[in-house]
């Protein structure tokens, strides 16, 4: 269908003036009046991040479905993962594992995006996978493990001191989080915070006071974009009573809630975001004996 044609008749002396951005015509174009008001009112706030988002309604695309072709695709076996896996984003853990030859690659892995390793830990053998960073990321690889057998998840992450609860590094098992980013959207109706599972809470604490090792319970908050914690924002956390700022937990959260998977984020607070000098320093190699004991001692305690 060809493009629509306009036709002028003109009469003699007569003129028209047709432009890119006028057109003048003896009759005036009439916009019904409901027409008008609709395009000339002012638009809502853009609602974009929670629209068409039905935390109930079953997904068409599975994590089964994407192991069954990269299985298929690299020649796998269907083979469980360990029963506890743990999420190492800064990957601190797992290089410090693969240095001293305590790591193993777990070769029926399907993930397309990371690879699993396994070592001993707390006398059970463990998988674990690193640099999972952020929380589309750490929930993409969690709902894969769990569809490969895992039935307990730890997410051990460094994190920014909001409110200060001692001088870093400190560890923060994270009984809910605030809800910054988008992924948590997709699995919970809008809230403020996700919520932790309380008994999984509770045990972790118990297992590292009756060890006693030191951990804070409380809230961090979960962002996005870590380089856009700008002080009006830090000064809104902190008047909730937020502990620390990472990127996974709210999203982990809300993924737990919603599958009914059990995980168990905790915060290792090494930094004040830069703003003092000596910053950024996790203890000895590179925090990694500190949270293994941490590790440790919670994997104990818990029955999976």
């Amino acid at each position: 269908m060809g493009r629509p044609q306009l036709s002028l008749s003109l009469q003699s002396g007569e003129s028209c003036d047709i432009s890119a951005r006028r057109l003048s015509l003896a009759y005036p174009i009439e916009v019904p009046p409901d027409r008008y008001a609709a395009l000339h009112s002012p638009r809502p706030a853009m609602t974009a991040i929670l629209d068409n988002k039905n935390p109930s309604a079953a997904s068409v695309f599975r994590p089964s479905a994407l192991l069954r072709e990269a299985r298929r695709q690299k020649g796998l076996a269907a083979v469980d993962v360990p029963s506890i896996c743990i999420l190492d984003p800064d990957g601190d853990i797992v290089r410090q594992l693969r240095r001293t030859g305590a790591a193993r690659p777990f070769e029926g892995w399907p993930c397309y995006h990371t690879t699993l390793d396994t070592f001993v830990l707390a006398e059970r053998t463990v998988g674990i996978v690193g640099c999972a960073v952020g929380a589309p990321f750490a929930v993409l690889v969690a709902e894969q493990l769990f569809a490969c057998g895992c039935r307990l998840l730890l997410s051990i992450t460094s994190a920014g001191q909001i409110t200060a609860a001692g001088n870093p590094p400190y560890f923060v098992i994270i009984d809910r989080a605030l809800r910054d980013e988008g992924t948590s959207y997709h699995y919970a109706a809008p809230s403020d915070y996700s919520e932790a599972d309380a008994r999984l809470v509770a045990m972790a604490l118990a297992a590292l006071e009756a060890k006693g090792l030191d951990a804070i319970v409380g809230s961090s908050w979960t962002t996005d974009a870590p380089f856009r914690e700008t002080a009006e924002a830090i000064e809104a956390a902190q008047s909730k009573g937020v502990l620390a700022v990472e990127m996974e937990a709210a999203a982990l959260y809300a993924f737990a809630k919603s599958t009914g998977a059990r995980v168990l984020c905790l915060a290792h607070v090494t930094n004040t975001m830069g703003q003092l000098g000596q910053d950024f320093e996790k203890g000895e190699a590179e925090g990694t004996s500190d949270a293994l004991q941490i590790l440790a001692t919670i994997v104990r305690s818990i029955r999976v």
